[in-house]
Parts: C-alpha cells; structure tokens; sequence
C-alpha cells in the first residue's frame, strides 16, 4: 500500500457547531479534497492529526469531494483543535503491485 497526495487546503475560520464539535472553513490550494481521503492536519510543519473526514459540504450542500479553488466546510472524526492556518493534507491509500 501507498500513500498518494490528493490535494492541500489552508483552514480559513473555525466555527463552533456545539460544545464538542468543530468545523473547519477552508479553501482548496492544491488538488482536490476527497471524503474518502485520509486527512493530515499540519500546524507549525507539526502533524498534529491524522484521520478520516465526519463531512464535507460545499455550502449547505454534503459533497464528495471540494476541487482547487473552491471553500468548502469541513468536520474531522475524533479531532476538535483546527486553528486558523492549520494545513490540511488529503492523501489515499492505494495498493501497489507486488514485484516477484
């Protein structure tokens, strides 16, 4: 298995949707982000998480995936703590051939 890069957003704003959740408003720099994909949350060049998206929705609508250029919201399952800058890395899993 491999790790393939997908796309790179920036977290522009952090909004409360109650008291145990976050979502991220963020804008795609790079690629593409996908709902499958695995998220890296970067802070200071520092992972400070990996793991998979709770949502994603373009506007009011839930989405598959965010391309270049576009804002969307994002929600992370199990990570609370996004701040304005954070990176956010998408990456999937592939599965190579093997080699005999």
């Amino acid at each position: 298995y491999e790790d393939v890069y997908v796309g790179r957003a920036a977290v522009r704003a952090v909004f409360n949707l109650g008291r145990r959740s976050k979502v991220a408003g963020i804008y795609v720099n790079d690629g593409k982000i996908t709902r499958d994909a695995t998220i890296h949350v970067l802070r200071g060049g520092e992972e400070m998480f990996v793991g998979p998206i709770s949502t994603l929705k373009h506007f009011k609508d839930d989405v598959r995936e965010v391309l270049e250029g576009y804002e969307c919201g994002i929600g992370l399952e199990g990570f609370n703590d996004l701040q304005e800058d954070d990176i956010i890395e998408a990456l999937e899993v592939i599965e190579t051939a093997r080699t005999l």
